[in-house]
Parts: C-alpha cells; sequence; structure tokens
C-alpha cells in the first residue's frame, strides 16, 4: 500500500467511512491473520477471536489513530498485540513457557533425540512465539517477514520504503534483540547452545 492509499484510508478510518473500513480489512486482514496466528500456533482455534477483537479495538480507537506515529500496520499490529497479551495471560501460557524451560534446561539446551522430539519442538516453537512476542514490533516484523515469509531484504526494503542496508541494519539488531530475550526466556546455561 502506498502513502497516498494509507493516509485516505486513515482519513476515512477517523472520519467512520464505511468505504475505509472495507478497504482497511482487505489490505491488512490477512496479515494480521498470518501474523497471529505466526504467534498462537497455526492450529490454534483462538487465532479468530484475536482477529475479530483486534479489527473491534481499532474500530473503537479509529478516531484517535495518528499517523505521524506511525503506519496503520504498526498501530494496527499494536492493538493485535495487546490482545494477544491478554490471550496469552488468559491461558495461562506461563506453565506452558515453565515447562518447556525446565525440558531445555535439562536438556543443556539442546534437543535430545528421543520419542518426546516432536514435543519438546512443539515447546521451543512456544518459547519461539513468546519471544517474539516480546520483541519491538519493528524488530518482530522484520524476522518473521524475511525467516517465517522468506520476504527478501529487497522486498522489505521495497515493502518499507527504505534502503536495503536499512534493513540489513534492522535485521542484525532484532537478530541480537531476540538471542538477548531467548536466552534469558529458556534460561539457558552457560555452554548451551541457542
Amino acid at each position: 500500500m502506498d502513502q497516498t492509499q494509507e493516509r485516505l484510508i486513515a482519513q476515512g478510518l477517523r472520519d467512520g467511512q464505511p468505504d475505509a473500513w472495507r478497504a482497511f480489512y482487505d489490505a491488512f486482514a490477512e496479515r494480521v491473520w498470518r501474523s497471529v496466528a505466526r504467534l498462537l500456533g497455526a492450529s490454534s482455534a483462538d487465532v479468530a477471536d484475536v482477529v475479530q477483537e483486534t479489527f473491534l479495538a481499532a474500530a473503537a480507537s479509529a478516531r484517535g489513530y495518528d499517523p505521524a506515529k506511525g503506519s496503520l500496520w504498526f498501530w494496527l499490529w499494536g492493538i493485535a498485540r495487546r490482545h494477544l497479551a491478554l490471550h496469552f495471560r488468559k491461558r495461562e501460557q506461563l506453565a506452558r513457557l515453565q515447562l518447556a524451560r525446565a525440558r531445555l534446561v535439562a536438556s543443556n539446551g539442546q534437543l535430545q533425540s528421543s520419542p518426546h522430539e516432536a514435543l519438546e519442538a512443539g515447546e521451543l516453537a512456544d518459547l519461539v512465539r513468546a519471544t517474539l512476542a516480546e520483541l519491538p514490533v519493528e524488530y518482530e516484523d522484520v524476522l518473521t517477514a524475511k525467516y517465517l515469509d522468506g520476504v527478501s531484504v529487497e522486498q522489505l526494503a521495497g515493502r518499507d520504503s527504505c534502503s536495503e542496508t536499512a534493513v540489513r541494519s534492522r535485521l542484525a539488531r532484532a537478530r541480537s534483540a531476540f538471542r538477548d530475550a531467548f536466552a534469558k526466556h529458556a534460561e539457558i546455561p552457560a555452554g548451551g547452545s541457542s
């Protein structure tokens, strides 16, 4: 979406125009769905609920949207992240993360080849999802686009209207932040790998 389209949609949202809401939904619904599904797990039945709550909250707060503070996507994704956080709290995600942490620490940071490998891989995925959700939005976005969606640096630069050097720099900072957050989350002992 180019900046002119975004400005028109943003103004329409603030004015409560139905056509702007349809354009907004059409432009972002799939991206929100994929991003929420990535963090909840694609098979989660709760994805639809979180996406619906996100768009309802966006409708309720559209008059307060300030384009000077960021793009429509970052505004909408900030709302989605708050609803994801609520979801994780409601589902007692902490208990699952503690179990995953205990198993990862017990294996010294290495997944073991055992009958429990599939369970451990799922728990590791839960740790990765939770770590991504804790990162700043711009880091989560660039990491998931590059490594989970397979978007090239060139495509990211075009999407974000910036240089490839800026995208590479953001990726480097995002990877570093992810490593630090994941290490704290998993509490991997020194000598274990991340």
